[in-house]
C-alpha cells in the first residue's frame, strides 16, 4: 500500500468461517497488514479476521472503534480523528463488503464531508455475488435489505417487490437474520406467482455453498433447508 496522505479505507472481510483469505484482493491484504487503527462492528469478531489473515501482526498495538446501529450519531465524527493526525484509518466489514447492508455507511458520509479521501478495497460481497450468479437481471435491481418481520407487513412488502420486478424487469434482492429464513421462503413460496423466478443463494465462498434460480412452482415441490444458512434472495417476475 502506498504511502500517502491520510485516508479512510474500506476494507472487507471473508463471508464466514471457512471462508478461503484469497476472496480478499491483495490490497485489501496489504491494508490490514499495515494500518493501526481500525473502525468495526465487533472488536472480538474484528480480531480474528485481522490474525486470521495476518497471523503475525501484534494485535495488542491495534485501536479499534466499534461501530454498530447502537452507536450514537455524535460519536462517529470522533472515530475519524485519527485521519485528521495524518494516520490512515480502515473501515473493517463484519463480512462481505463496508456499507452493503453494513453500518459503516454512516462513518463515510462524515468522512466526504470533511473532504476526506475514502478507497474502497476489492473483496466478496454476498449481495453482488448472489446477483452475479442469478441469471437474472444485473442492469437494473434493487437491494431491500431485510423485509419486514411481522408477516402481514412482510407479504405486503413481497408483493410489491414482485408487482415492481414485473413494470419495470429489475432484479429484487433482499437478506433474513439466518434463524428467520424458513419463515421468509414460506411466506415468498405462498404469495409470489408460480412463474416468478426466485435465486436462493447461501453460504456464498464457503464450502457449502449452494446457489440456485428456479421458478416459485418448482421450489414449491423442493424445498432447501436455509436454517441458520447466511442467504440472500433475489426475485424477478416477468
Amino acid at each position: 500500500m502506498k504511502r500517502e496522505r491520510a485516508a479512510l479505507y474500506l476494507i472487507p472481510a471473508p463471508l464466514g468461517e471457512g471462508a478461503p483469505i484469497t476472496s480478499l484482493a491483495p490490497q485489501a491484504v496489504e491494508a490490514i497488514r499495515v494500518l493501526e487503527v481500525f473502525v468495526v462492528e465487533r472488536i472480538r469478531t474484528a480480531r480474528r479476521h485481522i490474525r486470521k489473515i495476518v497471523p503475525e501482526k501484534e494485535l495488542n498495538s491495534l485501536r479499534f472503534f466499534e461501530l454498530n446501529k447502537h452507536t450514537d450519531e455524535a460519536r462517529i465524527e470522533g472515530f475519524l480523528s485519527p485521519i485528521a493526525r495524518g494516520k490512515s484509518l480502515g473501515l473493517l466489514a463484519e463480512s462481505g463488503a463496508p456499507a452493503l447492508a453494513d453500518p459503516g455507511a454512516r462513518l463515510i458520509a462524515s468522512a466526504h464531508q470533511k473532504r476526506i479521501r475514502v478507497i474502497p478495497l476489492a473483496g466478496p460481497s454476498a449481495i453482488t455475488s448472489a446477483l452475479m450468479a442469478s441469471g437474472m437481471n444485473g442492469q437494473k435491481f434493487n437491494f431491500n435489505g431485510y423485509l419486514p418481520i411481522r408477516e402481514r407487513a412482510r407479504i405486503q412488502r413481497l408483493k410489491r417487490l414482485e408487482s415492481r420486478s414485473r413494470q419495470g424487469h429489475s432484479t429484487e434482492i433482499f437478506i433474513e437474520t439466518p434463524f428467520r429464513n424458513a419463515a421468509l421462503l414460506e411466506s415468498i413460496l405462498r404469495n409470489c406467482k408460480p412463474t416468478t423466478r426466485l435465486c436462493i443463494a447461501s453460504d456464498i465462498s464457503l464450502p457449502t455453498e449452494q446457489i440456485q434460480t428456479r421458478l416459485i412452482s418448482q421450489w414449491k415441490r423442493n424445498r432447501p433447508e436455509l436454517h441458520k444458512r447466511p442467504s440472500v434472495f433475489c426475485l424477478y417476475s416477468i
